[in-house]
């Protein structure tokens, strides 16, 4: 509800993922990039446990852009799982605006890269989907 008519790149992850961890500098900086009114990086930790682990490792790695997500119970990895849409981690869903889900991807990406800009670019011009 936070993320109402907003299109969100959300992504889960844990600390002990290394394809995660590979990719959460190039999340961080499409989120500076592109981070908007209408578009926002949600990246959600699922690691187990309290903060301390996850958000060393976001400042260990300079992660400073995105904001602090976490699900400790994996309810939200274990729903997409039971729906198909999560086989491991990394799990990236492209949401638009309306909450209707547009793409999603099992496996790491690079986030920060000219065809992840595209991406974002097409998901916010909603005639051109």
């Amino acid at each position: 509800a936070d993320h109402a008519g907003k299109t969100v790149l959300l992504n889960l992850w844990a600390t002990w993922c290394a394809p995660c961890r590979a990719e959460m500098p190039a999340l961080d900086a499409l989120q500076k990039e592109k981070g908007s009114d209408s578009f926002e990086v949600v990246a959600v930790n699922v690691d187990a446990g309290d903060d301390v682990k996850p958000k060393k490792f976001l400042s260990d790695t300079g992660v400073a852009t995105l904001g602090y997500y976490r699900d400790s119970t994996m309810t939200l990895f274990n729903d997409l799982k039971k729906r198909g849409l999560a086989l491991g981690l990394p799990v990236t869903m492209l949401i638009d605006g309306e909450g209707c889900l547009i793409a999603h991807m099992n496996g790491p990406a690079e986030w920060s890269g000219p065809d992840a800009r595209r991406l974002v670019e097409t998901a916010l011009k909603p005639e051109s989907l």
